[in-house]
């Protein structure tokens, strides 16, 4: 039924409960899980550098190595397939684009993470992706 489950994460603990979450129902369902970090991007906050460029690659890469590594730190993920995946840009925007593609069915995410940005009741980024996603959304607190 959810053969591949999308984790979105900043390292935060509700984050953690999320891939915690996941894991447990890739377990029961034979599920793959893709954790995704996000890296916030000057761009995609609306900023330009001084120098008028954009963030190196090679720079979000490291922050979104360390970021998916902070994440698993301490979980045993048993036999379950985990595939890393790293984008730059605004956290929900990039979830949303990811989803676009088709290859999800579940999205399992934290209720509220260290953002710069949240809402009322739920994060704001979990917000917007359970507003407008093509597939499920748990939303683990």
């Amino acid at each position: 039924m959810f053969k591949t489950i999308l984790v979105p994460t900043d390292a935060s603990e509700s984050a953690r409960r999320a891939l915690m979450t996941a894991l447990e129902i890739a377990q029961e369902l034979g599920s793959q899980i893709v954790l995704l970090h996000v890296v916030y991007t000057p761009e995609a906050l609306g900023y330009t550098l001084s120098s008028g460029v954009a963030v190196p690659q090679e720079e979000i890469s490291i922050y979104g190595r360390e970021a998916l590594t902070a994440a698993l730190a301490g979980i045993d993920t048993g036999n379950i397939e985990i595939m890393p995946k790293q984008l730059p840009g605004h956290p929900a925007a990039a979830i949303l684009k990811e989803l676009e593609s088709g290859h999800y069915d579940l999205v399992i995410m934290g209720s509220r993470g260290y953002g710069p940005i949240s809402g009322s009741l739920l994060g704001s980024i979990s917000q917007r992706v359970l507003g407008k996603a093509s597939c499920p959304v748990m939303i683990v607190k």
